[in-house]
C-alpha cells in the first residue's frame, strides 16, 4: 500500500530515505529547519568506508580520550558540563566500550556498510555525477604502536572477508606517487570508496524532484498531533502537514524533536572541521587517515578536502578553536612533508555537528510507542558511508517488507 510520507530532516540520511521511499511510489515530503546548503552532509570527507565496521564505543577508546582531553591540539574533546544529558550519555558510552559489544555489532556494521557500498555502486552506475571513484584508503601510521592497534583491526576486517594490504614504506609510495608520504607503514583497505559529498547532495535532490518530491526548507517543528499510538500530523512554522507515516531523521537534532513525542535518545552532536586545498602543488591523490591525528585526506577532483575532530558538545557552540585547527594542519605536515599547506583562516573553515549515540551504533528501526514513526540517526562520521543502505532499509520499514538485512542492531538502548 502506497502511502503519504514526511521524512523530517534534509540531510544525506533523510535524502536518501526520500528517495528510496519515492521509488517504491510513496508520496514524500521532506522539511528541513535549515536553508539544506550545509551541515554534515555537506562538509564531511566523501568516504565509503566498509572497512569500519567497529563500533565508536570499543574497548580503549575511554583511555585513549582522557588523555586527549589535556592536548589542546589533540583531535578528541568534550565540552565541560554538567548537563545531565551530557553525563548520561557518558556514562553508556563508558558501559558501551566493552568487547562484547563490539563482537556483537562488527556484523551488523559489516552488513550494513556492503549493503550501501552495493547502492552506491548502482546509483554511479546510473549517473556518476558525484565523482565516486574506488580507491581504497590508506591507515598511515607513524609508530609501532599505533601500527600495531592498525593490523590488528585489519585482521578482524580479514576475517569478515574485507579486501585488506598491509604496506611498508615502500609499499605506500608505491601507491601514493603524487607526494612524499612519511609514514612508518600502512593498512590499505582496498574495498573503500569516496565520492563528492556536495555533488552527490545535489544529484539526491535533482533525483527527487524528478519523482514530485516535495522538499520544505527553513520548516522548523512546532509539535505533533496525537492520537493514542499514531501520530497523526505535525505542526510546522509554515503550517500543517499531514501523513501516513513519519521518518525521523534530522541528525544531531533528532533527540530535542523525539523529546517533544516522550521518546528518550541518548544522542550528542560531535562538531568536526573540514577544509579544502586547490591543487597548485603535489597533494595526496589516494584517500586516507592519518592515525596518529585522526585526520581525513580526500582527493575530490581539483581539490583535496582535510578534515578531522570530534568536539562533543551542543549544536549552539559553532565556534573554531583555532588549536584543534592547527593540529589537523601539523599532522598533515607531518605525513605529507613536502605539501606547503597554510592554516587555513576561519572564514575557509567549515564546521558541522555529526550525531553521535552513545552506543557507537545508528538507530534504525520502527519506534516501539509509535506505530507509524521510523527513526534513523545517530550515525556520527558515518553518515555518508551508511547513507544508502539506510535509505533502503526506512524504505522497507514504511512499506512493511521484509528488511534487506538484520537490523536488530540498531535499535535505540
Amino acid at each position: 500500500m502506497k502511502k503519504e510520507v514526511v521524512v523530517i530532516g534534509g540531510g544525506i540520511i533523510g535524502l536518501s530515505s526520500a528517495y528510496y521511499l519515492a521509488k517504491e511510489g510513496h508520496k514524500v515530503t521532506v522539511i528541513d529547519k535549515s536553508d539544506m546548503l550545509d551541515g554534515a552532509s555537506y562538509g564531511n570527507a566523501g568516504m565509503i568506508v566498509p572497512s569500519h565496521i567497529i563500533p565508536l564505543a570499543q574497548p580503549g577508546v575511554i583511555h585513549q580520550g582522557i588523555k586527549w582531553l589535556f592536548n589542546t591540539k589533540s583531535p578528541f574533546f568534550i565540552k565541560p558540563s554538567f548537563n545531565f544529558e551530557l553525563l548520561n550519555w557518558m556514562f553508556k558510552f563508558y558501559r558501551n566500550s566493552n568487547q562484547q559489544h563490539v563482537d556483537n555489532s562488527v556484523p551488523h556494521l559489516k552488513n550494513l556498510s556492503f549493503l550501501s557500498k552495493e547502492l552506491y555502486q548502482e546509483l554511479a552506475m546510473k549517473a556518476n555525477q558525484f565523482l565516486y571513484e574506488e580507491k581504497g584508503l590508506l591507515m598511515l601510521f607513524k609508530s609501532e604502536k599505533v601500527g600495531e592497534e592498525e593490523i590488528k583491526t585489519a585482521e578482524i576486517a580479514k576475517h569478515f572477508g574485507i579486501e585488506v594490504d598491509i604496506l611498508d614504506k615502500a609499499g605506500i609510495q608505491n601507491l601514493e606517487k603524487n607526494t612524499i608520504v612519511n609514514a612508518l607503514g600502512a593498512v590499505h583497505y582496498k574495498s573503500d570508496a569516496h565520492l563528492s559529498p556536495n555533488l552527490f547532495m545535489k544529484f539526491l535532490k535533482e533525483e527527487l524532484l524528478k519523482m514530485n518530491v516535495q522538499i520544505h526548507n527553513n520548516t522548523e517543528i512546532v509539535n505533533f498531533k496525537l492520537n493514542k499510538k499514531t501520530i497523526k500530523e505535525i505542526s510546522t512554522t509554515k503550517g500543517i502537514i499531514k501523513a501516513d507515516s513519519f521518518v525521523l531523521a534530522a541528525g544531531s537534532w533528532s533527540s530535542k524533536i523525539l523529546s517533544k513525542l516522550g521518546v528518550k535518545l541518548s544522542l550528542l552532536p560531535g562538531k568536526g572541521y573540514s577544509f579544502d586545498v586547490s591543487r597548485t602543488q603535489n597533494l595526496p591523490s589516494v584517500p586516507a587517515i592519518l592515525c596518529e591525528g585522526k585526520v581525513a585526506v580526500t582527493p575530490l577532483n581539483a581539490t583535496v578536502r582535510f578534515g578531522g575532530t570530534l568536539e562533543i558538545t551542543t549544536t549552539n557552540d559553532k565556534k573554531i578553536h583555532l588549536k584543534r585547527l592547527l593540529g589537523i594542519v601539523e599532522n598533515i605536515h607531518s605525513f605529507y612533508p613536502d605539501i606547503n599547506l597554510q592554516t587555513p583562516t576561519k572564514e575557509k573553515v567549515w564546521t558541522g555537528f555529526r550525531p553521535c549515540t552513545s552506543s557507537g551504533l545508528p538507530i534504525i528501526e520502527q519506534s516501539k510507542k509509535f506505530n507509524n514513526l521510523i527513526i534513523s540517526t545517530g550515525h556520527a562520521m558515518m553518515g555518508l558511508s551508511l547513507a544508502p543502505a539506510t535509505g533502503k532499509l526506512v524504505s522497507e520499514l514504511v512499506s512493511n517488507t521484509k528488511t534487506s538485512i538484520d537490523i536488530s542492531a540498531f535499535k535505540i538502548k
